[in-house]
């Protein structure tokens, strides 16, 4: 799986970097003047929305309950386009537990890691770049990205097999946040004045599209000249953040205003997608952040 060959330019890993103890950073992570990060004097109360989704299903029957839920859900992606959930079906110690296996993951010597370092083809794998513009600006950070369905697409073998437990959380964690995807987007169908399963089956049914991004952002030594993440619009059809309260720093734009999320305790922050935002395709995401 490794195919350093089919970037346009020697792969570094920023974890290597940082490790390294550089007190500058290289030219290709310096963003322009207008993309670097800013100091904002905003609020400190201000944040997304955060809404309770207990007594919103009956899972037993399948029926939404809670009308109350459904029109703060709606304010939220009208407003918004982000929100967070707790309260969401997802077990809290698994969200825990799949924080904690991609964290010694990415603590794991640089030549196991290497054994999944990813390509252009498919990004599948261990990556640092996206793109193959050579001289590209790039980001701080490191990543993993898999597919999780449809199943046609699920490779095991290109999932890490260290930590030992890491397949078998990511496994769990999936199927929960794929269902948690599936009781939202009957929500988002219904206050669009469509059918309860319109979006599901825009995005491919019973075998909808989902994969994972893990984002691993290595100590900086000149954050103010760089950015983990580029600021950018997911593209999928909605996305499921789980950060890690430790690293702060994730930004949404309100009001020509960028404002900063403060998560709660075992809550998702739910994105609203460019697919959804603009029409229904049959392809999805979730992403978890550490």
């Amino acid at each position: 799986m490794n195919c350093p060959q089919d970037w346009p330019e020697p792969i570094v890993r920023v974890q290597s970097l940082s490790d390294s103890g550089v007190a500058v950073i290289p030219d290709q992570y310096i963003k322009p003047s207008m993309e670097r990060p800013e100091e904002f004097s905003e609020n400190t109360q201000t944040n997304i929305p955060i809404i309770d989704l207990e007594g919103l299903f009956d899972d037993q029957h399948g029926l939404m309950l809670n009308s109350s839920i459904i029109e703060l859900i709606y304010q939220a992606c009208r407003e918004w386009g982000f929100f967070q959930v707790v309260n969401h079906g997802v077990s809290p110690n698994l969200m825990d537990q799949a924080r904690e296996v991609w964290r010694d993951f990415f603590h794991m010597p640089m030549e196991t890691k290497q054994e999944y370092a990813n390509s252009p083809k498919t990004y599948e794998g261990y990556g640092s770049r996206l793109g193959v513009e050579k001289g590209a600006i790039l980001d701080w950070s490191d990543y993993y990205f898999l597919h999780y369905r449809p199943s046609s697409l699920k490779d095991h073998n290109k999932w890490p097999s260290a930590p030992l437990a890491l397949r078998e959380v990511i496994e769990e964690y999936g199927k929960q946040v794929v269902e948690l995807a599936g009781k939202l987007m009957k929500v988002l169908s219904i206050n669009l004045g469509l059918k309860e399963e319109y979006l599901q089956n825009a995005f491919g049914g019973d075998d909808i599209g989902a994969c994972l991004r893990v984002n691993f952002y290595p100590r900086c030594p000149q954050p103010d000249l760089t950015l983990g993440l580029s600021s950018h619009s997911d593209p999928g059809g909605m996305t499921f953040l789980l950060p890690d309260h430790d690293v702060p720093g994730l930004q949404v734009r309100k009001d020509h205003k960028w404002i900063t999320v403060k998560p709660a305790r075992h809550a998702f922050i739910v994105n609203i997608g460019d697919q959804i935002q603009v029409r229904g395709t049959p392809i999805s995401l979730f992403l978890a952040s550490f």
